[in-house]
């Protein structure tokens, strides 16, 4: 673990937990994607499947794990879909966000662009079939 500060500040909000089958190899995508940092040990049941990694993408949380079909009572018993779930981050520069995951692998689905609703706006979606959303407020739009 980074700190018990960092671990506060990040267990904060709403946080996705997502079953990915390979979970591992979400990880290390999304750290090339996103700039993940992950936080702590990855955690493995006896085996072998991921139980939980946690990372941090542009100072929010996202848990990973494999999924546990069996064991439908876990957060994570079943995989992951696009389906009505985009993860949407704001961005300063979403063009470079969007580059930087088309470069690592992602499907380029709306490359950034000026909005109707003033911000740019673009999207991607990983190997893993989840659909990623780059937003960079336009002006007098900044986040507070």
């Amino acid at each position: 673990m980074t700190g018990t500060t960092d671990f506060q500040r990040l267990m904060q909000g709403v946080i996705p937990y997502l079953a990915i089958d390979g979970a591992e190899k979400a990880a290390e995508l999304y750290r090339d994607a996103f700039a993940a940092r992950q936080v702590g040990q990855t955690v493995k049941g006896q085996d072998g499947r991921v139980m939980n990694i946690m990372l941090e993408i542009n100072g929010g949380t996202l848990m990973l794990s494999d999924p546990f079909p069996e064991a439908a009572d876990m957060p994570a018993a079943q995989a992951a879909t696009s389906q009505g779930l985009t993860l949407q981050l704001i961005v300063a520069d979403a063009d470079g966000w969007w580059q930087r995951a088309v470069d690592a692998g992602c499907e380029g689905t709306h490359p950034v662009k000026l909005e109707f609703w003033g911000d740019r706006y673009g999207r991607v979606r990983d190997p893993f079939g989840l659909d990623w959303a780059f937003n960079e407020p336009g002006p007098g739009r900044t986040p507070e």
